[in-house]
């Protein structure tokens, strides 16, 4: 996470003020200088340094925060896909609470300038990751505008809503908690009355379609999906899904080192 204050300053939001929810979004790559030059030709997105390290770069949209990219190396063994962040107030009591639901912490908890992580897998194999300590300097922004969303492909959408309602303490009744609710046969994560996350069944974990085994997919908001569409294909993206939905456009893509993302024009935050 990127950080630009200090401890002392109020503008600072931890991850104890908002356990539970979404609270980053991130993307370890094979090659950072090339997925810097795809997601600023894709997304038009600028790139700034992170406190995470010298490999870190916060990525930032119109002067706003909207994601990190970070390059995989030796010592940390990741994914190469987006991966969620969720905020907990104590990263070990969490990764305890996760290997006794019989799921993985794959990586960590490590310690970072400016707190503590891990990477996870729930029980169906879908990785995300737990976020302890100070978040971006610009995160209520971050919030507020929303330049992304999650949802959640699993074997069953019940299910993982009690799994990640235990680990993360999702409608636990504190005040500020993240609420459940089940919608047309798909979990809502809401906070603040936004919807930050939605949860799918119908995932399965052994198909040869990466779309259709378990996995957190992000959404990305964009002015024009069919553009940004051309501009993926230009410079060696593929398309891998395109629809209009009631919610707008959108398009799912992979970039040039694999990892998957949809993009969309449609309101998502009702």
């Amino acid at each position: 996470m990127d950080k630009e204050t200090t401890a002392a300053d109020p503008g600072v939001t931890s991850s104890e003020e908002v356990y539970g929810a979404p609270c980053w979004i991130s993307l370890m790559a094979r090659d950072l200088a090339a997925a810097q030059d795809f997601y600023g030709a894709v997304l038009g997105w600028r790139f700034r340094r992170a406190r995470l390290g010298a490999e870190f770069r916060l990525a930032v949209l119109d002067g706003e925060p909207v994601a990190g990219i970070g390059q995989v190396t030796p010592t940390l063994q990741a994914p190469v896909a987006w991966t969620p962040y969720f905020a907990v107030a104590d990263a070990d009591a969490t990764a305890a609470r996760i290997r006794e639901r019989s799921a993985t912490v794959a990586v960590g908890p490590l310690n970072f300038p400016v707190g503590r992580g891990a990477l996870a897998a729930d029980r169906d194999g879908a990785v995300f990751g737990i976020w302890q300590g100070q978040l971006i300097s610009d995160w209520q922004t971050w919030r507020e505008k929303a330049p992304t969303w999650l949802r959640l492909r699993t074997r069953n959408a019940f299910d993982a809503a009690i799994f990640y309602g235990e680990v993360l303490d999702w409608a636990c009744g504190r005040p500020g908690c993240c609420q459940v609710d089940y919608e047309e046969d798909e979990v809502v994560l809401r906070q603040h009355g936004f919807v930050v996350a939605r949860l799918s069944s119908g995932a399965i974990e052994e198909a040869p379609d990466p779309l259709i085994r378990p996995h957190w997919h992000v959404h990305f908001a964009v002015r024009d999906v069919e553009a940004t569409v051309q501009a993926a294909l230009r410079h060696g993206g593929l398309v891998l899904e395109q629809r209009s939905t009631p919610q707008g456009a959108e398009a799912t893509l992979r970039d040039t080192d694999g990892a998957m993302f949809s993009v969309n024009d449609g309101s998502h935050r009702s």
